[in-house]
């Protein structure tokens, strides 16, 4: 009996270990967790204060995007805060209302450009961000560009200022635009790896890599094209921003040697000649210059400004809604894939979802999708499409509006919208299928592995360990032919083409959005802003409302978001000393992560491989 209660006393001391544990656990990171704020609320500077006459500084770092990318705060944290270094992003819906809403607040009396830090942001974004640039100059008030350098998307954003200063050790760097990739096939020999490859297009050359060793003269033709038409955009809008002659934008080398030597070797004196620039001026040249402008702080020595964020955060709090009727706006950004998919890339089934959700809300009159993707799995992309559907036949318009890219997938999304918007150097069309098989019997063999066996079926023996049959290979082919006459099927019915119409500008082609309006590809040329108007319209809608529906955190995810987002801004920036890490290892992970991002459940693919210009 003793030694029933002895083992009885030991079970239950045991369990209680585990149950005590788990309690100081959960205490600790609740203590810890309150301890932090606590000590962050103590720590933190009083809510800022615009003073009369302040600029607004516009310190942008990193890319603009139309949808943040879900973040691991810790990891965020650790890397020096989501505010940091190449990888933060900047929300283009939150950049364009901070600009109009500095606008008209009196207390703003100029815009500084210091964008230095700002990277990885297409042509399309830009505009966007100019057109409101724009609406701020129009209100009388200046804008001001600063930089040490200005790359080629920096300077176009620059282009917009009243007035541009560069430092007098500094340089503009136009270059041009460009399309290199590389090419692995002579590598996939080596390691006696197969890439079957099923396609239809012309021009459609996302699986050239696999194949080729160089670009094949169609691509070359279409990419040369291509990139013309958005140099030429380039070209006119700093022409007409800088009131200079468009071809003297970038010189040819001879012609840019003979201006360097007039400059005396000295870049910044160069873009000044060339009246890319305004006025050279050190750091503290320019603090004294905008002193004068705009007058001193009264703490510190510097002109009187606030920071793009801290104005952003005073502005933040949303007015309630005024009205019932609501426009939906649903973002539709990164690669299509399938199933449920974090912010930043489209998932079949959780963009579907976020579609239902407008669908069979009461107050959403018309929806608007934001469509930023070169596409992606065939699966998911007519999963959404058909969710599209769905809206319409509920009575519910919907327009589409295309940003940087809306290509191959992102242009099947997008066909049987009731109108679609796209900005005139938004990449689109890519109307073309393939589908890739890769198999390592070969590479295997090579190292003494062998597969062997028995199997009721051609298809139960098909193995990426034993290679494709003949047989197989022609049903492949045949399910993609059928894919693509289903893709210009689709085009055809909802643009009012014939087929023969489509598969002439399809292919595989990538077009300008200029180019694909004269093609009848889209409706007209605009933003979102333009596309919320034709929603609305649509609708027969004189006052409504917006809303973004987008997928909700928990609240326990909202708390570790900002939790860390405030905690990281107390841990030191580790991203200098992970740079040539990273860029290693991301050089040498791009074929598998370009591997990994096919999930068709078909092997059927609707993807642009020019959309990464």
């Amino acid at each position: 009996m003793s030694a029933k209660v002895s083992i009885f006393k030991r079970i239950f001391s045991l369990v209680w270990k585990g149950i005590n544990c788990t309690r100081k656990i959960i205490l600790n990171l609740v203590f810890f967790g309150f301890l932090a704020i606590i000590i962050l609320a103590l720590t933190m500077d009083d809510k800022p204060v615009v003073e009369s006459g302040s600029a607004l500084l516009l310190d942008l770092s990193g890319a603009i995007v139309d949808q943040k990318r879900q973040v691991d705060p810790i990891a965020a944290a650790m890397q020096g805060g989501p505010g940091n270094g190449e990888e933060s992003e900047i929300l283009l819906a939150d950049l364009l209302h901070t600009i109009d809403n500095a606008t008209h607040d009196d207390r703003i009396s100029a815009i500084v450009l210091d964008i230095g830090s700002l990277h990885r942001t297409g042509i399309t974004k830009l505009q966007s961000v100019g057109e409101a640039l724009n609406r701020f100059k129009a209100s009388g008030k200046p804008i001001i560009a600063n930089g040490n350098w200005y790359g080629q998307n920096q300077y176009l954003l620059a282009s917009f200022a009243d007035t541009i200063y560069l430092n007098p050790q500094g340089a503009i760097q136009l270059e041009g635009y460009s399309r290199y990739r590389q090419y692995y096939k002579s590598a996939l020999d080596k390691l006696k790896i197969k890439t079957h490859v099923f396609r239809v297009g012309t021009f459609k050359s996302a699986v050239e890599p696999y194949i080729r060793d160089d670009m094949s003269p169609a691509a070359k033709e279409a990419n040369k094209a291509l990139l013309s038409d958005l140099w030429q955009s380039y070209q006119q809008i700093i022409a007409h921003n800088r009131d200079i002659a468009p071809e003297s934008i970038l010189l040819s080398a001879d012609d840019y040697m003979a201006q360097l030597e007039q400059a005396d070797g000295n870049s910044a004196q160069l873009a000044l000649n060339m009246k890319l620039v305004d006025k050279l001026a050190s750091a503290e040249a320019f603090r004294l210059d905008m002193v004068d402008k705009v007058g001193k702080a009264k703490e510190g020595h510097q002109f009187k400004q606030i920071h793009y964020l801290d104005y952003q955060n005073l502005i933040h709090n949303d007015l309630p809604l005024l009205a019932k009727d609501t426009v939906a706006i649903i973002v539709a950004k990164g690669n299509i894939l399938n199933g449920k998919q974090a912010p930043g890339d489209i998932g079949g089934e959780s963009t579907s979802a976020l579609l239902r959700q407008a669908r069979f809300d009461k107050n959403v009159k018309a929806v608007v999708l934001r469509v930023d993707s070169p596409g992606g799995s065939a699966f998911a992309s007519e999963q959404i499409r058909q969710e599209i559907l769905a809206i319409k036949a509920a009575g519910k318009p919907v327009v589409t509006s295309m940003s940087s890219y809306a290509a191959s997938g992102g242009y099947w999304i997008s066909a049987s919208s009731d109108y679609i918007f796209a900005n005139p150097t938004t990449l689109t069309g890519s109307i073309g299928i393939f589908g890739m098989v890769p198999t390592f019997e070969d590479s295997l063999a090579e190292i003494g592995v062998h597969t062997d066996g028995v199997a009721t079926s051609d298809w139960s023996a098909m193995s990426v360990t034993r290679g494709l049959t003949p047989e197989i290979k022609q049903v492949l082919q045949r399910h993609i032919e059928r894919g693509y006459h289903d893709f210009i099927s689709l085009v055809a019915t909802e643009r009012g083409m014939s087929l023969e119409q489509v598969d002439k500008i399809a292919q595989g082609r990538v077009w300008s959005g200029k180019k694909a309006l004269e093609l009848g590809l889209v409706d007209g040329l605009g933003d979102l802003e333009q596309a919320v108007s034709k929603a609305a319209e649509f609708a027969k809608l004189d006052k409504f409302d917006t809303k973004v529906f987008e997928q909700e955190l928990s609240p326990q995810e909202k708390f570790i978001q900002e939790l860390f987002a405030s905690a990281s801004v107390y841990l030191p920036d580790s991203s200098q000393s992970n740079a040539l890490l990273n860029a290693l290892l991301g050089q040498w992970t791009k074929l598998v992560e370009e591997y990994s991002t096919f999930d068709d459940p078909n092997g059927i693919y609707l993807y642009c491989d020019t959309c990464d210009l």
